[in-house]
């Protein structure tokens, strides 16, 4: 038996209080990382105080690279290489060695589950089941937290075997919904290789502000020996939910598609989220092993006019729990 589940999906919050989200009940809501914008320990603490106010019996919690004082080996190095800084003004600005973890264990008692990378088994208020692979990597060359050298890759464990319904990380697989205003894009191969490998019902990430939305994608029966986006998905089948440029004004708007997507906006923004479905009955209906729902939540924005985009409601059937 199938149960309706509900999420609340947000990412990169930069430490920032998300306003009207607090009146949104969700089964489960989950933060897919940069919960900070310098790791300070305020900023956790603003972050944590905001998930304990989200109507959820369940609010899972990645890092991003911003929380890089989660990375502990390398925030150690990063003070170790600045011998300048005065141990009492570091512990006073972004806390102890694993004082952070510490304000997640106290917040579980309010729901709060902080992740590290792995597979995780839960079941919710609602008598679903959920099967969970989590990580907060992603590929750069820069000195921030969770993060690993494009050319070397990172091994994504999701198992096909394992049957993972959801899958949560910061960072975009390649192709989807990962174009940066640069044109460029910033995903990752070997997690879209592993997402395509899985087929799980719903991957959600930020990271790239810029790729905010959601995308029901439908796989090509057969996946290829090394997955990409332009082989394995098929384009046809695949749907849109929604973009940021349906929403942002850009310099191709003619004044009237400009005043239209604002005051789109500004009537989602009352609602303070932004709602899909893919259940039975639904025009959407996500099909288990065929298709995955990919949704980028990045919450802060990289427009004048938006400086906020919106969280996500995701409607989807999860398996009952025995």
């Amino acid at each position: 038996m199938a149960i309706k589940t509900r999420f609340l999906i947000l990412s990169d919050t930069h430490g920032e209080n998300i306003p009207n989200i607090q009146h949104i009940p969700a089964d489960i809501a989950i933060h897919c990382g940069d919960l900070t914008d310098e790791s300070k320990i305020e900023e956790f603490k603003t972050t944590i105080k905001l998930l304990k106010s989200i109507d959820a019996p369940l609010k899972l919690v990645i890092a991003g690279n911003h929380d890089f004082t989660l990375d502990v080996p390398l925030f150690k190095n990063k003070i170790a290489e600045n011998p300048d800084l005065q141990p009492e003004d570091v512990e006073k600005i972004y806390g102890g060695f694993g004082e952070i973890h510490q304000l997640f264990e106290d917040a579980r008692s309010a729901g709060v589950v902080f992740l590290k990378e792995g597979i995780y088994h839960f079941e919710l208020a609602n008598g679903a089941k959920l099967k969970v692979y989590a990580s907060p990597f992603t590929p750069s060359l820069s000195n921030w937290g969770f993060q690993y050298n494009p050319e070397e890759g990172h091994d994504f464990g999701i198992d096909k075997e394992i049957g993972v319904d959801i899958v949560v990380t910061h960072g975009p697989p390649h192709g989807i919904m990962d174009f940066t205003n640069s044109r460029q894009r910033v995903g990752c191969p070997q997690l879209f290789g592993a997402i395509a490998q899985a087929r799980p019902k719903f991957h959600c990430f930020g990271h790239n502000h810029e790729g905010w939305g959601a995308k029901l994608v439908t796989w090509r029966k057969e996946v290829s020996e090394v997955p990409s986006h332009f082989a394995d998905i098929d384009n046809e089948q695949s749907t849109v939910i929604q973009k940021l440029s349906n929403l942002s004004k850009s310099k191709f708007d003619t004044p009237e598609t400009a005043e239209e997507k604002s005051k789109k906006r500004a009537r989602l923004g009352r609602e303070g989220y932004i709602k899909t479905s893919h259940c039975t009955g639904d025009q959407n209906h996500l099909q288990a092993g065929s298709q995955t729902l990919f949704v980028n939540a990045a919450i802060e924005g990289v427009t004048e006019d938006y400086p906020m985009q919106l969280p996500w409601l995701v409607d989807l059937e999860m398996p009952e729990s025995f």
